[in-house]
């Protein structure tokens, strides 16, 4: 080793690994939720119901908090501004050393340990106190005091000592948890700052946008740097306590960060959206089964799977200026059918792509209704949450169009009760909206069918299809004794289901009631 590399390696800090630090999914909220919150058009059931945090990480892979925290923005956007994103994204698919070039620059991003959106796109850092002026004066008068007290042995001169040195203590004291915090920020804006520079320093196109501001993003990070020198062993506790560097470069570098913060929210901007187009770019490439959606007012997906199924079963799904009631035998598959077409909405409304060889979908909202259940901390039955959440629902039918997806709607209440007020909230929401919804309450289907499409899910061959109609044969009673049951329990239940299906026969004839509805 070099004399040259022995210096550099005592003189500089060792660059730190990648950590992929795990943040908490309330820290990548935060960016849209402090500069994009008017922009949600997603709320917190949909996200759940649609295995949304499952499919954030599966795009998050090798990807900072910055490129994270605009992933999870975009999916929760009205997406008026996919198009733009969308073309780098596509370019960026079909060249992987692109991708690797961009890749690098960007890997310095993955060190960060913490959240900085709040910190410039929140509340105010507010400025330095007036005191921080005195501060450099305070350790060349301790020194002088002491200095004096030896050469004159005047003893009143040690107590001006004892308390120069305390005031010195109490600073560092009441400063160092925020200092401490404050080093995490910092770390993470020169992060940001560094790959801007690296990025724009790139002969791409895709990062020409960054080169009129990388001369002041150097500048800054400089700036925001401590001397090297002050890490080294016991240089640093000297210089802190005594000289109080510490606590003035925590005072100076947070003013850099508020006379700047227009550059560094431009910086974070570009560089996440940056990111988040590669890692989209990245998913695409492994992800054979994938295609650009068109815009349109119809739904139609060919051959649609969901990302998250390794072993999805292709389906073939569309909807024709009505929404859909959608029926099939227990565990056929109604509920993954559900999850698949909104995922893929939302997915093509944020990104533009849907996991299908062709694919139009409408530029609308989707909201869902599919995991409600008992709250025993809230005292909430599940009825009482299926009640609050269509509520819901139909107060987003009003403030605009969207597309609704519902599961099982009101199973928390007897059958007739049921069906009444299903029928009841469903037709309402399809005056308003797109419903898609499955249920077993198959008399739903000719009580809705002016508005709502009837679709069986069945099972051909090897594999799942979607044709019109409502299903003919079901199979609740069939899987009592596929699941172990006795035999004369399956005997039981199919005298009584007889008996039911005399007593409470489809109706022939909804015409009467349902043009009341």
């Amino acid at each position: 080793m070099s004399l040259f590399d022995r210096l550099s390696r005592i003189l500089l800090p060792a660059e730190a690994p990648v950590a992929d630090y795990p943040f908490a999914a309330s820290d990548i909220a935060l960016y849209r939720r402090t500069a994009h919150a008017h922009d949600s058009v997603l709320d917190a059931q949909t996200w759940d119901d649609m295995l949304l945090p499952q499919y954030s990480a599966l795009l998050a892979r090798e990807t900072s908090i910055f490129g994270q925290q605009e992933l999870h923005r975009r999916l929760h956007a009205d997406g008026g501004a996919v198009a733009a994103s969308a073309v780098r994204v596509r370019t960026l698919a079909q060249d992987a050393g692109q991708r690797q070039r961009l890749h690098a620059a960007c890997t310095g991003l993955r060190r960060a340990d913490r959240e900085v959106s709040e910190t410039l796109f929140g509340a105010p850092l507010p400025p330095s106190p007036r005191w921080i002026k005195l501060l450099p004066w305070l350790p060349p008068a301790l020194l002088l005091s002491v200095v004096l007290a030896l050469v004159t042995g005047v003893v009143a001169l040690w107590g001006v000592v004892v308390l120069l040195w305390m005031a010195l203590m109490a600073v560092q004291v009441l400063h160092h948890e925020a200092i401490e915090e404050w080093d995490r920020v910092r770390a993470t804006l020169q992060q940001l700052l560094r790959s801007h520079s690296l990025l724009a320093a790139l002969d791409d196109p895709l990062t020409a946008d960054l080169r009129d501001d990388a001369a002041q993003a150097g500048k800054l990070n400089s700036r925001l740097s401590q001397s090297a020198a002050g890490e080294l062993p016991g240089v640093r506790e000297y210089r802190d306590w005594l000289w109080q560097m510490n606590v003035r470069h925590y005072f100076a570098s947070r003013d850099a960060v508020r006379t700047h913060l227009d550059l560094l929210r431009a910086s974070f901007r570009r560089v996440a959206a940056l990111e988040a187009d590669l890692a989209l770019a990245r998913h695409l490439a492994q992800t054979p089964r994938h295609c650009w959606a068109q815009q349109g007012g119809e739904l139609s997906l060919e051959q649609v799977v969901h990302p998250l199924l390794a072993r999805a079963e292709p389906l073939s799904f569309a909807l024709a200026g009505q929404g859909a009631f959608i029926s099939g035998q227990n565990g056929i598959g109604k509920s993954t059918l559900l999850r698949t077409v909104g995922l893929n909405l939302i997915v093509a409304r944020a990104f533009g792509f849907c996991y299908a060889e062709q694919a139009v979908t409408p530029l609308l909202p989707v909201y869902s209704s599919m995991q409600s259940e008992d709250a025993l901390e809230g005292g909430e039955s599940l009825y009482i949450a299926e009640l609050r959440r269509a509520h819901e629902l139909l107060a987003l039918a009003e403030r605009a169009p969207a597309v609704f997806i519902i599961d099982e709607i009101f199973r928390g209440t007897n059958h007739l009760e049921s069906i009444s007020a299903a029928a009841a909230v469903l037709h309402t929401l399809s005056q308003q909206g797109t419903v898609i919804v499955s249920s077993h309450n198959l008399v739903l289907a000719p009580l809705l069918e002016e508005r709502l499409t009837p679709w069986c899910v069945s099972r051909v061959g090897d594999g799942l299809r979607v044709a019109p109609g409502v299903l003919r044969e079901t199979n609740g009673i069939a899987l009592l004794a596929a699941r172990g049951f006795d035999a004369a329990i399956s005997a039981k239940a199919n005298r009584v289901y007889d008996w039911l299906s005399d007593y409470m026969a489809h109706p022939a004839d909804c015409e009467g009631i349902r043009s009341s509805l």
